[in-house]
């Protein structure tokens, strides 16, 4: 199934979240290596969306929140490195909009 392309990518996690270093899961660092950076957020924000729009969603949990749903594949960077990641997105119980959660790298 694909994700409607209604998604919802909060800028916020983008720019205080994923671009942010941080002691404890830390993935400015894997972003980093293709280009991603925080003097550029918006780029980061069409690579999710390109990839949530091109790729096939596959439903994964569904809890108090809603039904959670992943998304594989490479993220283009900007400098044409790609990066293998795994999406994550919620779809809410009370709405129809997918929201991204987050990403991590995808691990062989």
């Amino acid at each position: 199934m694909k994700i409607p392309e209604n998604i919802i990518i909060p800028e916020e996690k983008i720019t205080r979240y994923l671009l942010v270093p941080r002691i404890k899961d830390d993935k400015s660092k894997f972003l980093a290596q293709a280009g991603f950076t925080q003097t550029n957020p918006e780029e980061l924000l069409t690579a999710i969306w390109q990839l949530a729009t091109t790729h096939e969603v596959v439903e994964d949990i569904t809890n108090e929140y809603g039904t959670f749903y992943t998304i594989e594949g490479n993220l283009q960077g900007v400098n044409g490195q790609n990066l293998a990641v795994i999406t994550v997105w919620l779809q809410s119980k009370h709405g129809s909009n997918f929201r991204f959660i987050t990403l991590k790298p995808k691990k062989d």
